[in-house]
Formats: C-alpha cells, structure tokens, sequence
C-alpha cells in the first residue's frame, strides 16, 4: 500500500512538474517571441520570464481543479487528484499553450443531482474568480507602450503607429486574439486607453494572454453539453429529459458554427468533392456517438454540410472557428452528449438554482466565437 501511494503521488507530482515546465518554455515562447532550440539568443532569462505566464494561468487551472476536488470531498465521493497534461510544441518550432489542462477522475459513485450540480459548479466559479484577479492586475499594470520594441525591434522605425505599416505586409502573418463580453469590458473600463496593446500584440503581455486564456477554457467547460461542468449545471437545473434536448440543440449549433469556418463560399462543390466527403465523414463519425440509428446519422451530417455550405455562400461575411471542430469530435466521441440520472433526482434548492444562472451567465460572457484569429 506504501508503494502504490508512492507511486501515485509521485506520478501527480511529476505531472505537475512537466507542466509547470512546458507552460513556462510556452510563456517564454509567447513573450519574447523566441524559442528555445530555434533561438541562438534564448537564455535563461528568456525562461524564467516565462513564469510570468506559467504561474497565473497554472494558478488558475489549479484552482479550478482544486475546487471539484474539494467539492467532491465535501459530498463524499472518492475523486483522484488533478493529472496535469503537459503540452509543448517547440521542438517542433511551433508555439503552445504548454497544458492540454488538467483533469480529475471521479471514482466513486454520484447519488444525487445536487451532488452533480455542487462538483460541476465548484471548478468554473472558483477559477473564474481567480481569472478576475489575474485580469485585473495584468490591465492596471500595462507597461508603456515602447514596450512592444523590446519584442519586435523591426517595430521601431515606425513609432507608435507601427500597426499602420507592419500589418499590411500581406506576407506578415501573425496570431490576434478574439474577444468576449467580459475581456472587452475589461479593455474599455479598466485599462489605460494610452497602454492598451493591439489585439495582435496580446500574446506578448502574459497577464492578459493568461487571463484571457482562463476566460476562454471557463467557457468550454461550462458549455451546456454532457458531462462537461456546464452539463451538469444544465441537469442541475432542468433535470434529465430537458437536459437531453436542451444539450443536442446547443451541439447541433455548436457544431454548425464551428464548421463555417472550414466552408468557403465561391468554390465549385465539384472542384472539393473530395473534401466535402471527407468532411461529412468527420461529421458522421462524430454525430455516431449521439446514439441514432445509421440513417438518421447520415441524414444529419449531410444536413449539416449543406446548411453550413448554403449559409456560406449566401452570406459569405458569416463566419466560424474551426477549431471548435475538435471539441465537437471529442463531445460526440467519448466525453458524450448525453448526461447520467442520477439515484436521487430531486430538483436544486432555490440558491443553488441562482447559483446555476450566474454560471450560464459566467459561460456568455467569457465565450469567445473566434477566440484566435490568424491574420
């Protein structure tokens, strides 16, 4: 027994270690533009720098993990400690986040809705409220807007109004953060207006992109789908059957606007046909996990195809992010749309349904619909 607890905290350790390690190389990476086996200039300045990064966005992750796990404990159910998912793609040259998160497993069983409700709200509303700080302090301790020379000398020749001149480089290709509610509330309230970086330029202020970053992976959790924290919120509330509904129409449009941003309007569908059948196969495949019968699956990822084509080509200005694509293969494959009933189905107390709407409306406000944007 001393051995398997050995070896199992150790692994949590170890986890954590390499986490801690990749988000500051990553941070590094965001912050001074350099990565470390492609930079014959990278020191070990350029590392530690990095924890500038590391150490709120990893507080927060933490945080939010932290509050299931405590929350869990409360209710009695048996819950593993977080395992940190370490991330790191600049051997590759490429930048990263440096986590794909964290993750707690829940081994023992869950009796009650209310007990569902208490574990899937704790994580969001603990990190969010973290995320707040972080956010605060990286908008009131902007530094001076000759700050960003230090990143990008070639910048420099042109003085401030260096945006007018180096984004026109139609070869300059550059990564620009998107926007939610809360973020843009935080832009035009908290910031001095004289420090506010380009949106372009966000990835090299650690404060911000963190925040921004937390901001981003609360709102995943808490979409209103399965056994994500916003499912178990959505069950909370609404109770199993409305749950089911509510959860397949939030995937269905989830996964529509998240394929408007792989469909180009103009292009002959003869000149794709290969794409396009790939595609609706991706869509097949994911749609499987809903638990239709084969002619109802295909029917709905054809149907999904030629909605997203024809909007595409009517409305061309009409866009998406296709990145969420993963989350819909990951929602229909294995995290599932579905959620589990539980013993004890009783409904929510009044508070814990108030409870419930600040974190639909914490999910709206920190949801961005293109939250990175390659211009």
């Amino acid at each position: 027994m001393i051995e398997k607890n050995f070896r199992y905290y150790a692994k949590k350790i170890l986890l954590f270690v390499l986490t801690f390690i990749t988000t500051t190389l990553a941070g590094s990476e965001w912050i001074t533009n350099r990565i470390i086996f492609y930079s014959p200039d990278y020191s070990w300045a350029d590392f530690l720098t990095g924890m500038h990064y590391s150490i709120p966005f990893l507080f927060i992750l933490t945080v939010h993990e932290f509050g299931h796990f405590f929350t869990a404990k409360y209710h009695k159910v048996e819950v593993t400690l977080p395992n940190y998912i370490p991330l790191w793609l600049g051997f590759i040259g490429s930048v990263s986040f440096g986590t794909m998160g964290a993750l707690i497993r829940i081994v023992g069983p869950i009796k009650s809705r209310k007990q569902f409700f208490d574990i899937g709200i704790a994580g969001p509303i603990a990190g969010f409220v973290v995320a707040l700080g972080v956010l605060f302090y990286g908008f009131t301790n902007l530094p001076e807007p000759e700050y960003i020379f230090e990143i990008h000398p070639e910048y420099a020749q042109y003085g401030m109004d260096y945006a007018e001149h180096v984004y026109d480089d139609e070869e300059l290709v550059s990564l620009s953060l998107g926007n939610s509610l809360l973020f843009s509330w935080f832009e035009n309230n908290i910031a001095d207006p004289e420090r506010l970086p380009n949106h372009r330029e966000l990835i090299h202020y650690p404060y911000l992109f963190a925040g921004f970053l937390a901001l981003f992976f609360t709102a995943l959790n808490l979409i209103p789908i399965g056994q994500l924290d916003g499912g178990h919120v959505i069950y909370g509330l609404f109770g199993a059957k409305n749950h089911q509904f509510i959860a397949f129409t939030l995937y269905m449009i989830f996964t529509f606007a998240a394929g408007l941003g792989l469909i180009t309007a103009g292009i002959d569908l003869g000149d794709f046909a290969l794409y396009s059948f790939l595609y609706v196969g991706f869509l097949h495949f994911s749609f499987k996990g809903l638990g239709f019968q084969q002619s109802t699956t295909i029917m709905l990822a054809v149907g999904m195809f030629a909605a997203q084509y024809l909007t595409s080509f009517l409305f061309p200005s009409v866009t998406g992010f296709s990145g969420y694509l993963l989350f819909v293969f990951l929602l229909g494959r294995f995290i599932g749309v579905r959620h589990p009933v539980a013993p004890d189905d009783s409904p929510l107390s009044t508070g814990r349904k108030v409870l419930g709407w600040i974190c639909l409306i914490i999910f709206i406000i920190c949801f961005s619909f293109e939250p990175l944007v390659m211009e």
